[in-house]
């Protein structure tokens, strides 16, 4: 898929050298996390790179990474053995917010999916985010057409 220019921003997927940016944007989604050793980062940005099923999606603004979500298509038997997708990391600089920078890189992850003929494309959100599910439900997600679960590792 190419490139799409918006009013705000370029809507593109992520590349080698935005792995910093990335970083900082990951840093604002959760900010308790630890941070990767460089080596580390490197190494899995480029493992995420280098899958075919795997997008990210960013929004570029001014040179700097403004916002961004990852799409991985997974491959299926069910549904006449297309794939399904899942979204995931949706993230807005706060100084950005309310620009539709985040409806452009959801709308840019679901035209990739669609275009690989996915059945339908999943996201979790935490049950307490009222505004950005209503972003969700703006490029057409449906909050009660199916029942999320989740599953954390116990520390």
């Amino acid at each position: 898929m190419q490139p799409i220019m918006t009013t705000h921003a370029l809507i593109r997927f992520a590349g080698a050298d935005d792995l910093a940016e990335m970083l900082k944007l990951y840093r604002e989604l959760r900010p308790e996390d630890p941070a990767l050793p460089p080596k580390v980062a490197a190494s899995r940005w480029a493992d995420v790179l280098a899958d075919a099923n795997i997008r990210v999606v960013v929004a570029e603004v001014a040179g700097q990474l403004a916002s961004t979500c990852m799409i991985v298509l997974v491959p299926n038997l069910a549904s006449g053995g297309r794939p399904f997708a899942v979204i995931e990391h949706v993230v807005t600089l706060t100084a950005q917010r309310g620009r539709g920078l985040g409806r452009a890189v959801l709308r840019h992850a679901l035209e990739f999916a669609w275009s690989r003929d996915a059945c339908k494309v999943m996201l979790l959100s935490g049950t307490k985010r009222a505004a950005a599910h209503r972003l969700y439900e703006s490029v057409g997600f449906q909050g009660d057409a199916e029942r999320g679960f989740v599953a954390k590792r116990k520390s």
